[in-house]
């Protein structure tokens, strides 16, 4: 107790160690501030969204006299809401889209027409407490502890102090081991209040600090390898520091650029253009060209099928059906390259300490790619109950009665 005092004392009065300390706590309040305003401004315009959604679906509904024209003018909104530990880290929701408005057209365009560049798995992201944990925080660790036994060198009591010290782990480690400490809890006391303020589970912050604590742990032992070498504070500094470049930023970087063109996968835009240009197609085609595909998707509607008129709802729903089943393989390859590309950047990362503790953080946030294909998914979902609703009318034609559109399937956004 006694030597943790004695180092106490000698931190207080080190400026620079404070300074370091003090600019940790300072980054970690700003970026978990951010984190829950943005997950908190994401909430509040689903939430606004949603009444306008519903409002508007009503308008459209109220004029409508047949059930391809209310099929065609009702939009839906599906969103995939961020959960509590987003604030944290806001991952893929930052490229990704995470709402969109769907009607009972063709899916895949609606659902690519804001993704149209490749995929991205992001290895580094933006200025969050996952990224600040991940990247900056080892920075202020080198700051830290690279002189620790240098600067003690370079005024000559090393030896000194080894000798009175008895042991040089009884010397090292404490000091070491307050400055850890120290901006260990500049970084989570922030990270803690806001878990609490956004109600995160204990277990998704306890990990979360786990994340935190081994992140840094991993330098700490990076920096104490490096320490032992025989050099001046400067030259440990600028050794440090260029493995931190090579770890967090070059190596990431690197690595995404490799994977990028061992796993190439088909643009967004690709599978609008293609789904686009087969339901255009569709209309010059003859009515069979489109039945015969849909029918053998759909056997139940197989006695129903037959188009005799020029334009029939029946048929230009299916046509929209039959896009997607065209577009279906280049949106297989989309999803498949994009889950390879995600597999292997967790490979590469455990390479770099940064990406390691930036994906394990989006993982507890479930703002990694993983989730952003689970709401793609949803949409999908959602879409076939669409269809299972509007087909009967579609096809039976009874009636029309505006109330049946109060059975209309709500949307579940993915757990």
């Amino acid at each position: 107790m006694r030597v943790l005092l004695r180092e106490g004392r000698f931190l207080a009065r080190d400026r620079g160690a404070v300074l370091w300390i003090a600019l940790a706590f300072l980054l970690s309040v700003a970026a978990t501030g951010f984190g829950i305003a943005e997950v908190r401004e994401q909430r509040a315009t689903i939430a606004e969204l949603l009444i306008e959604d519903a409002k508007d679906r009503t308008n459209a509904l109220e004029g409508q006299e047949d059930w391809g024209g209310a099929a065609y003018a009702a939009f839906h909104l599906t969103y995939a809401p961020p959960s509590h530990f987003a604030f944290a880290a806001l991952g893929q929701r930052d490229t990704a889209p995470w709402l969109h408005r769907v009607r009972m057209l063709s899916l895949e365009s609606q659902i690519h027409e804001a993704d149209t560049k490749n995929a991205d798995f992001g290895l580094i992201g933006r200025f969050d407490f996952a990224f600040l944990a991940a990247a900056i925080a080892p920075l202020l660790l080198i700051l830290l502890l690279h002189d620790l036994r240098a600067a003690e060198r370079v005024a000559g009591r090393h030896d000194l102090l080894v000798a009175t010290a008895g042991k040089p782990s009884r010397l090292w480690l404490p000091r070491a081991a307050l400055r850890f400490v120290g901006l260990a809890l500049a970084l989570l006391l922030p990270f803690w209040v806001g878990a609490a303020v956004e109600g995160a589970a204990l277990t998704k912050v306890a990990a979360g600090s786990a994340l935190v604590i081994g992140g840094l742990a991993i330098w700490c032992l990076i920096i104490e390898a490096v320490g032992r070498i025989q050099a001046t504070p400067p030259v440990l500094l600028a050794a440090l520091v260029g493995i931190w470049l090579a770890l967090a930023l070059l190596g990431p970087a690197i690595a995404r650029a490799a994977i990028e063109a061992q796993t190439p996968v088909p643009d967004g835009a690709e599978i609008l253009m293609l789904q686009r240009e087969a339901v255009n197609d569709a209309w010059d085609l003859p009515k069979e060209a489109t039945m015969r595909p849909f029918l053998a998707a759909h056997p139940e509607w197989q006695s129903l099928g037959q188009v005799t008129k020029p334009f029939e709802w029946k048929w230009y729903y299916a046509f929209q059906f039959v896009g997607d089943q065209k577009a279906a393989p280049v949106v297989q390859a989309y999803r498949q390259g994009r889950i390879a590309r995600d597999r292997a950047a967790g490979m590469a990362a455990f390479l770099s300490p940064t990406s390691l503790v930036e994906r394990g953080f989006e993982r507890l946030a479930q703002t990694d790619t993983a989730a952003m294909i689970a709401y793609e998914d949803a949409v999908r979902a959602y879409h076939a109950e669409l269809r299972a609703f509007h087909y009967p009318m579609l096809f039976r034609d009874p009636s029309y009665d505006p109330a049946v559109f109060a059975g209309l399937p709500d949307y579940t956004p993915p757990q």
